[in-house]
């Protein structure tokens, strides 16, 4: 499974490195005004794909923080906890059968 893995990220890595010198030219990006830069191809797609993924990534791991956090905070209040038995409780009273319906017969 580790070889198909490998074999994965390499022909990903082949497939972006033949993309990326296949497309190595400038680009113009108006920022606004009369303010433009001349980026190239590769690099504007990689920011781009960054400027999407970057906040995701930020609250899952943020999210995954809180929870461990919560996680280790009811795991120590349950640790400080005396265990002492408790009683047992009365036997729970069975439910009523329910009414039979009206027959014609």
């Amino acid at each position: 499974m580790q070889f198909l893995r490998t074999l994965l990220w390499v022909l990903l890595a082949v497939g972006i490195a033949i993309f990326a010198t296949a497309n190595w030219h400038d680009v113009m990006v108006e920022l606004g005004g009369d303010l433009r830069m001349a980026i190239k191809l590769p690099l504007l797609f990689a920011l781009t794909f960054l400027a999407g993924a970057v906040p995701p990534i930020l609250y899952y791991r943020a999210r995954l923080w809180k929870l461990r956090r919560r996680i280790d905070q009811a795991q120590r209040a349950l640790e400080a906890q005396p265990t002492t038995p408790t009683p047992p409780s009365a036997p729970a009273r069975p439910a009523a059968p329910p009414p039979e319906p009206d027959s014609p017969f």
